[in-house]
């Protein structure tokens, strides 16, 4: 199967988006051999990250000379991304005395791996593997930190009578403006104080504290056209002066009056009230701090696919292209597979002429996600599509098993259910009562749409365009599904489908259980700060 997988990783690459949080590594080996028998090696590691098939340096350590187990200072500071599988390779190379370029150094080793195996593992260790994929004695370990980035703010001002409303932007380097915060208007009011919000300090500055925001006041109008009354320049650092007991405020100004009005001072004054650092839970605390997940798939196995031995079903198995059952299989669990310790999981099938939770693995549940699709491969023949299209049983299954984790004594198992079907479902109702009682569990659902049905009334079971409620009424507690018909990616990346798919679980893991007030397993060093402002 290394074509799926070739397949599935064709496109990896660098993908622009807006950054989780950035990762700290810290890099040590051990057990280095020189080749020169005489003398101790000069060794430096070089860190490396695949982007569409090809690796391209990211940064190096320092060369520390004649060391057979160094512990380098230097500390990689990558971009994190749940959603994405990034490929890492450290290089290990026998840098000469008077030389720190790589050309006439020494290979001693690499070792491949992705990130979130190290963060998810926090610490991870493994042999160098020499030219040839040959193991020797020495290994690397790499360590991974998280950065801290939230803040909270409270902001009041004084305008001439308006409805006015506040936005902040972050100057990037290129010179382009990111909107960052948008308050709530206050309507009518020579004074307002906005309600206080959060920020994480990664989207407010990208971690400079000396990054130029920008502040724009405006006063609202019904039909969108608002006025601009004025703006103003400030950093972090500026704001956090509150924090020291002195008080901070911005004179708001309008260019175009200041350059018309002789006597023109401002436009009103913005006031910081509150500046303060609170600390939060980030999702990167809570998976570096014991959090499981637990990845479980459900495959339609519906006459609407098709007879697999038919080249137009949609389980039809080519010997050199993979099915869209499978793309979807592997661009998903891949990721997920880095986040559960035991590799091992439950795959189900419905639609068949056997019970609705039948299980494609022989074993009751895969090992890796290889094994998952040479069970799926392995079952085909075996089975007869039928139908109908029921997933509320499925969910409840696995929701059965998040209620139990729920109420051990650690709970830190969150679950991730990966549902694959060709067409709507059809017990609608079953399925939106299953999805608000897994609504309060440990637990997020992502559906996929196979093939070219119309899934128009699918998109009521993503909660993005309003809040999804039970056939009695009653409404979900968070927005746990994730629903994406595969047609719109036909012609893109997996990297693309699994980003799409999995954007939003780190929010959704985040919010269960910092409303259940869990704290992870393990605390880290570094926890999130949060800026408050008022």
């Amino acid at each position: 199967m290394s074509n799926i997988y070739e397949s599935a990783e064709a496109t990896l690459g660098f993908i622009s988006s807006p950054c989780l949080t950035k990762v700290e590594l810290r890099v040590a080996c051990r057990g280095i051999s020189d080749r020169d028998a005489l003398s101790k090696p000069d060794p430096c590691v070089v860190l490396k990250m695949q982007s569409h098939g090809q690796w391209f340096e990211v940064d190096r350590t320092e060369v520390i000379r004649s060391s057979s187990g160094p512990v380098f200072s230097k500390i990689f500071l990558v971009d994190y991304y749940f959603e994405e599988v990034q490929r890492l390779r450290f290089e290990l190379h026998d840098i000469s005395s008077g030389n720190n370029g790589l050309r006439d150094a020494d290979f001693l080793g690499a070792m491949e791996c992705t990130l979130g195996q190290i963060v998810s593992q926090r610490k991870l260790t493994k042999a160098l593997l020499k030219q040839g994929n040959t193991a020797g004695k020495s290994s690397i370990t790499v360590c991974s930190e998280g950065m801290p980035h939230m803040h909270v703010f409270s902001l009041k001002d004084f305008f001439s009578k308006s409805d006015p409303f506040l936005e902040i932007f972050r100057i990037n380097d290129d010179g382009t403006e990111s909107l960052v915060h948008r308050t709530e208007t206050v309507m009518n009011n020579l004074s307002p104080v906005w309600k206080s919000f959060k920020v994480s300090l990664n989207t407010l500055c990208s971690g400079d504290h000396d990054r130029e925001l920008k502040c724009t006041v405006w006063d609202w109008d019904s039909n969108g056209k608002h006025d601009f009354i004025g703006e103003f320049h400030t950093t972090f650092k500026e704001m956090r002066v509150e924090q020291e007991g002195k008080q901070i405020q911005w004179e708001c100004i309008n260019p175009k009056y200041q350059m018309k009005k002789k006597n023109y001072r401002n436009s009103g004054v913005v006031i910081l009230n509150h500046c303060k650092i609170i600390k939060m839970y980030s999702f990167l605390d809570y998976i570096m701090g014991g959090c499981q997940i637990q990845f479980t798939v459900a495959i339609d196995f519906t006459a609407s696919n098709g007879d697999p031995r038919n080249s137009c079903s949609l389980h039809y198995i080519h010997p050199y292209q993979p099915n869209e059952y499978l793309k979807a299989l592997v661009a998903v669990g891949e990721i997920c597979q880095d986040y559960d310790s035991d590799k091992m999981f439950p795959a189900f099938g419905f639609g068949a002429l056997i019970p609705p939770d039948f299980k494609v693995g022989h074993l009751g549940a895969c090992t890796w996600i290889q094994g998952v699709v040479e069970a799926y491969q392995n079952c085909l023949p075996k089975i007869q599509l039928y139908g109908p299209t029921n997933i509320a049983p499925i969910i409840q299954k696995v929701a059965s098993s998040a209620s139990e984790e729920m109420h051990t004594k650690e709970a830190m198992e969150y679950f991730i259910l990966l549902i694959l079907t060709d067409g709507v479902i059809t017990d609608m109702a079953d399925t939106r009562e299953a999805i608000v009682h897994a609504s309060h569990l440990p637990m997020s659902v992502i559906i996929v749409g196979v093939g070219n049905a119309d899934f128009t009334d699918m998109q009521i079971l993503d909660g993005d365009d309003g809040i999804l409620r039970s056939p009695k009424g009653e409404p979900v507690l968070r927005d746990i599904v994730q629903f994406v018909p595969f047609k719109d990616f036909k012609h893109a990346s997996p990297a693309a489908l699994a980003k799409s798919v999995l954007a939003e679980v780190p929010n959704q893991v985040v919010d269960y259980y910092n409303a259940k007030g869990i704290k992870p397993k393990f605390i880290r060093k570094c926890t999130w700060p949060a800026v408050l402002l008022n």
